[in-house]
């Protein structure tokens, strides 16, 4: 879990992920010669700016995880403005930096009545210089049975891409940026990924909620629909090739929420998608926490999908 633990104390909310994007460059480029297929490395600010694409092989599916966050960014008079949904709760433990060094400050929420909104600030020594963002501090914790942090949206499903990426022979795998805040990236990934290697079907690596239909240890996600609808063929296809892996999964049925999914859906590219991911609790908090099982069940269910689409 040490990579996860580094990936989820990396400050990078959407707008923000140039320096974890070279992190997890690096991180690709130290270990691929030992992977089981050793990826193209494709990096190119002019056309991709912060994401990062790695081709294997002959590819046939591509699999988008974001590595943005949530978090917040510093307005005036002590104001913050969210970035993202974040769960704001009075108290929680900001960090940032700005030109007069680091921050460690509290989060503080009042009620706007006349907007009928909360209004949100900080509590530090000093004036925060305006457009400085913060995150949440991280505290990762781990027991036999789960594991808890700020930010495991998406930085699971970056650790989950990147151990895909040691044994996979053929695909995509798109780290993709702004998916908290409204995305933006995915068009442009999405058509480089059709115009260049013909791949029009898609995986969304990215982790969903625990509700009253989705259990946390009873397996990986697979979504039938959230806010958006998929395409019913290629959603039964997953299925019936998760069932034949062996692997556990669940199913989920929502009608709120999103994923980069919805660049795909709104594509005038004829793309197939599916969510497949881990559930959460306490989400868009400090406080995310994940069953080591449904972890263990997501990165196989990965593995599985990607050797039979």
């Amino acid at each position: 879990m040490q990579l996860l633990q580094t990936l989820c104390e990396f400050p990078a909310p959407s707008g923000e992920e140039a320096g974890l994007t070279r992190f997890v460059l690096d991180y690709v480029r130290q270990h691929a010669p030992t992977w089981a297929h050793p990826p193209q490395i494709l990096h190119d600010e002019a056309r991709f700016q912060d994401c990062l694409l790695l081709v294997f092989g002959q590819p046939r599916t591509a699999v988008f995880a974001h590595l943005d966050s949530i978090g917040f960014t510093v307005r005036y008079g002590r104001e913050l403005v969210p970035i993202g949904g974040p769960e704001c709760r009075a108290g929680d433990r900001l960090v940032g930096r700005d030109s007069q060094g680091e921050i460690s400050c509290t989060l503080t929420v009042e009620e706007a009545l006349e907007k009928e909104t909360e209004r949100l600030g900080y509590e530090f020594s000093r004036d925060i210089e305006r457009g400085t963002s913060l995150t949440y501090a991280c505290d990762f914790r781990q027991t036999d049975t789960t594991v808890q942090s700020c930010y495991l949206d998406n930085r699971l499903g970056v650790w989950v891409a990147l151990r895909l990426a040691e044994t996979l022979a053929h695909g995509i795998i798109a780290f993709s940026c702004g998916e908290e805040h409204g995305g933006g990236s995915v068009p442009y990934l999405a058509r480089y990924i059709h115009d260049t290697y013909g791949v029009r079907q898609a995986l969304i690596c990215d982790i969903t909620w625990v509700t009253e239909g989705v259990r946390p240890g009873a397996g990986c996600v697979i979504s039938l629909r959230d806010s958006l609808i998929p395409r019913r063929a290629y959603v039964e296809r997953i299925r019936r090739l998760a069932e034949a892996s062996g692997v556990p999964y669940q199913l989920e049925v929502e009608g709120s929420g999103g994923s980069d999914a919805k660049e795909l859906q709104r594509s005038d590219i004829p793309w197939d998608w599916c969510f497949v991911g881990a559930p959460e609790d306490n989400v868009h908090t400090p406080d995310e926490i994940v069953d080591r099982r449904d972890i263990d069940s997501m990165l196989r269910l990965y593995q599985a999908l990607l050797r039979a689409l």
